[in-house]
């Protein structure tokens, strides 16, 4: 093995070599960048492991290339290790003396769960709803691992109301790179915990985040409304994060060339679909409210009347709005759906290049002219999904943004 040295045995016994690992081990959700093959796939059973792994690389003269890999989702192969090592962090579920999941509360600090970093967010949604919990913040694919996406931020329809998943973090236990096991929040070792959250990996391996959990609701009102013009669009989602009563807000563009009902969901009936369709060929471009709002027994009498008040006023196109009745965990869980579909078709495996970007306020309507319509409308070059989203600066604790208020947009294409 190149540039390693002489692993010891209690590493090489966790070390795989074999070729079909190697490759598999290197692909990624954007299939965009190939052929970083690592030296050998780790694959721990406790964090100790990590440690003695990471620990051998920062004592060599020349420490080699370590890369923790989730669930793979990455888009420019950021959890590659060309000439290094992969560590296989899903590895640490067959050992149950890991973190794992589990649930606390606490006088303080209310509900919340530490949940190891190797765990999928439809595991921890899965765990803390047999107790009528979970977390505040989602993404909006949930077979992604905890680690992952705090690495990165974890942005949904929900920040505008609670931040992102990086805000909703109490505490976490961290691997640096010299192998010591940190434990850090905002008031101990804060620079580290800063830094990590958000850091896209480069400044330490997550073992443990302690999660923001509160009561979780039992069912949502899912809303979808159209617009043929940008500027109502974008003003009606900056007015509904302004108010209360929403959980979730989103958008996003609907293309003549693209499929109505996409892959992320399937929402809209095969009526609905026909009358949209029809609208679509007049307008080549049209844009999609999005907004849910979430409730149980409780308020199951007076959610009808409490949408009807959120929505009145709003400038969508009469007799374009649509609604769905579901339970939460199926409208968190939506994509898994859409993901199964295209693994039937053998779409799963194919390049995905997926592009987030946050654009100021007051750049906003000229991005749509120059991007969505001159590009993307004109040139035909994507019929995948292309989502619009409004969040604000106050619900990011990291200092991220000094504009006021800004708008999220994620692009999805070749799918």
């Amino acid at each position: 093995m190149s540039n390693l040295g002489n692993l010891p045995p209690n590493i090489l016994s966790k070390l795989s070599r074999d070729s079909n690992v190697i490759i598999e081990s290197s692909k990624d959700f954007g299939k965009v960048v190939l052929e970083k093959f690592p030296d050998g796939v780790y694959f721990p059973t406790s964090v100790n492991d990590i440690i003695d792994l990471i620990k051998f690389s920062y004592d060599l003269s020349v420490p080699f290339h370590i890369a923790a890999r989730g669930h793979g989702h990455s888009i420019r192969g950021q959890a590659m290790a060309q000439n290094g090592l992969i560590v296989e962090m899903n590895s640490l579920n067959n050992n149950n003396e890991n973190c794992g999941i589990r649930i606390y509360s606490d006088s303080n600090l209310g509900f919340y769960a530490d949940v190891g970093g190797e765990q999928l967010w439809i595991d921890v949604l899965n765990a803390t709803i047999e107790r009528d919990l979970a977390p505040v913040s989602w993404t909006d694919y949930l077979y992604l691992t905890v680690g992952g996406t705090l690495s990165n931020a974890g942005i949904s329809g929900q920040t505008f109301r609670y931040g992102p998943q990086i805000n909703n973090v109490l505490e976490m236990d961290v691997i640096t790179g010299k192998g010591e096991l940190v434990t850090c929040s905002k008031d101990m070792n804060s620079e580290l915990f800063f830094a990590v959250l958000g850091g896209l990996g480069q400044f330490g391996i997550i073992i443990r985040a302690r999660i923001v959990l509160q009561k979780a609701p039992k069912r949502v009102k899912w809303v979808r409304m159209l617009y043929d013009d940008f500027s109502k669009f974008t003003k009606d989602q900056e007015h509904l994060i302004s108010i209360d009563g929403l959980d979730y807000v989103e958008g996003s563009l609907m293309l003549e060339q693209s499929s109505i009902n996409n892959w992320r969901s399937s929402f809209f009936s095969p009526s609905n679909q026909t009358k949209i369709a029809s609208l679509l060929s007049q307008n080549e471009i049209m844009y999609c409210l999005e907004m849910v709002k979430y409730y149980d027994d409780h308020t199951s009498n007076t959610i009808d009347e409490e949408l009807k008040k959120l929505v009145k006023g709003l400038n969508y196109l009469p007799g374009f709005i649509f609604n769905k009745d579901t339970t939460f965990v199926e409208f968190l869980d939506r994509v898994r759906s859409g993901e199964l579909e295209l693994q039937s078709k053998g779409l799963w495996d194919v390049p995905h290049p997926w592009l987030n970007l946050f654009v100021p306020k007051s750049n906003i309507m000229d991005f749509n002219v120059a991007v969505f319509k001159d590009i993307i409308l004109k040139q035909k070059k994507t019929t995948g999904s292309i989502l619009v989203y409004p969040t604000c600066r106050k619900r990011y604790s990291h200092n991220l943004f000094r504009c006021t208020k800004y708008f999220a947009f994620a692009f999805k294409g070749f799918v």
